[in-house]
């Protein structure tokens, strides 16, 4: 059983984050009867189901149903949010039984350029939804994964954060990601994210695959796109390493075709065979 699998219900978002590499790829929503065939292949085969890949999935004109369909599951779904819209998607996220927790980009705000007055009522809906989620038994993360980019407000958003933790009656405790701050809520920091580069492709020295690399990419996770394209992981934002289609193809014959398994053996042998995986900074030198 892989661990998780990152579903794109939409590659269709409200912002346009300075961060996000973004897609070349037509803008579309995956339907429900689509989502649904996803879901049959990916039963008993994954068990962390990830509602995202590109895209904000709030924006998705029939959440509602996907979210039914997904309780249908035992899946534990994770979704990754802005958090502009949850306000007008709150009764539908709490009305989800599978829901196990949304992860809030608080780097969007600043990633948007958004003016820094806005900034404490921005945060105040953030953690009231907080409130309401761990009232349903849903983690909240709010996520800062900007450290060493845009990252100016950071100082300003955790100590809010703290303000809040303290409103609650608790103190702020680091843990191995972040912070905990109150029952099901927590601040998560990582660097700035770095997306693989396309374009640095065509500079790489020639025996740049033989350095040591190691990725999770397949080993515990893989992604499939809005069309149904399957890709081993969720930096794939353009299905650059297309494995195949999991509405034409069975998913075990996808995962074990030629090019997939060798993604997957190179990096048991701490090799990166495809180009594209060498312009990813998430893919590292590993651990014998």
């Amino acid at each position: 059983m892989t661990d998780k699998a990152f579903v794109e219900i939409t590659n269709i978002c409200n912002l346009n984050c300075s961060f996000c590499a973004g897609h070349k790829r037509r803008s579309s929503y995956m339907s429900p009867e689509s989502f649904k065939l996803v879901l049959d292949k990916l039963a008993g085969k994954v068990k962390y189901l990830y509602l995202h890949l590109m895209g904000e999935p709030l924006t998705h004109p029939q959440l509602k149903e996907i979210l039914e369909i997904a309780d249908g599951y035992s899946f534990r779904v994770m979704l990754t949010t802005n958090g502009t819209l949850l306000d007008s998607c709150a009764d539908t996220l709490f009305g989800c039984k599978s829901l196990f927790k949304i992860s809030i980009s608080v780097h969007a705000f600043e990633g948007n350029g958004e003016d820094e007055a806005r900034l404490e009522g921005y945060l105040d809906k953030l953690t009231g939804f907080a409130v309401n989620s761990a009232e349903h038994g849903i983690i909240t993360v709010f996520r800062l994964w900007n450290s060493g980019g845009s990252d100016k407000l950071n100082k300003k958003i955790i100590a809010r954060l703290h303000e809040y933790s303290t409103s609650r009656g608790e103190t702020p405790t680091p843990n191995r990601s972040g912070e905990r701050l109150c029952d099901k809520t927590f601040i998560e920091w990582g660097e700035k994210f770095d997306w693989p580069d396309t374009d640095a492709i065509a500079s790489l020295e020639a025996d740049a695959q033989t350095e040591d690399r190691f990725c999770y990419a397949l080993r515990d996770q893989f992604g499939v796109l809005v069309d149904g394209t399957v890709v081993p992981c969720c930096l794939d934002h353009d299905g650059v390493l297309a494995l195949g289609n999991i509405f034409k193809s069975e998913l075990d014959d996808i995962l074990n075709s030629p090019r997939a398994k060798a993604i997957y053996d190179g990096f048991t042998r701490h090799r990166a065979l495809e180009k594209y995986c060498l312009t990813c900074k998430r893919v590292r030198p590993g651990i014998r």
